[in-house]
């Protein structure tokens, strides 16, 4: 029995990490060990080591094709290593942000194109889709000011750029939720913690119920 893979996506800041934690906690403690909670870039060894170089703020000179590229690798392998040997034994992955990211951040942020993006990501993941995708909607700027707030001078490469940027980026991300109506789910990320998981966990229950 192949698992359900569901993904978490959203601008910087939007608190999707905060949130998957806090749906993991909702999940009844007999059916989270059928639960892997994973996250992107990395999800793997030589993932995360990708990670490092492509987060790294000392890249500053980094080609945009280079980090798209980057983005597909590591994701092939997070996929062939992690994601599909968990989904073919039976367990529903929570991955926080998969190909949408690149689709978003490198497609729209960079100016490279959606479908150029997506064309090396399918070939990396082979065709890999998620069952269900959770857009946390937030203004970029609300974002960023959260992790200036939380996290001072600890922003990685990619939070380090214009406010320009990611509002091209939160563009793509409302193209996205256009292309794909039935699996992308919007929730809104502006409320509080407790408000923003319970409108994630309606979702997931509608679509899975199996997992509470």
């Amino acid at each position: 029995m192949k698992g359900h893979f569901i993904t978490f996506e959203g601008p910087d800041g939007a608190g999707k990490t905060t949130i998957i934690n806090e749906i993991f906690k909702q999940i009844p403690q007999d059916k989270q060990t059928k639960i892997l909670v994973t996250r992107e870039p990395g999800g793997s060894k030589i993932s995360e080591t990708i990670r490092q170089i492509i987060l790294d703020p000392a890249n500053k000179e980094m080609d945009d094709r280079t980090e798209a590229l980057l983005y597909a690798a590591q994701r092939g392998q997070h996929v062939n290593e992690t994601i599909l040997p968990a989904l073919s034994t039976g367990k529903t992955v929570f991955s926080d942000r998969y190909i949408d990211s690149s689709l978003a951040y490198q497609g729209v942020g960079r100016d490279l194109g959606i479908d150029d993006v997506k064309e090396i990501n399918n070939f990396a993941t082979n065709n890999l889709t998620p069952d269900l995708t959770l857009f946390f909607d937030l203004p970029p700027e609300v974002g960023l000011a959260r992790i200036q707030k939380l996290r001072p001078d600890q922003e990685d490469r990619l939070e380090q750029e214009k406010l320009t940027f990611h509002q091209k980026v939160y563009e793509g991300y409302q193209e996205l939720v256009k292309r794909y109506p039935d699996r992308i789910q919007v929730v809104d990320a502006s409320q509080t913690i407790p408000e923003v998981t319970a409108q994630s966990v309606k979702i997931l229950k509608r679509k899975f119920p199996d997992l509470f």
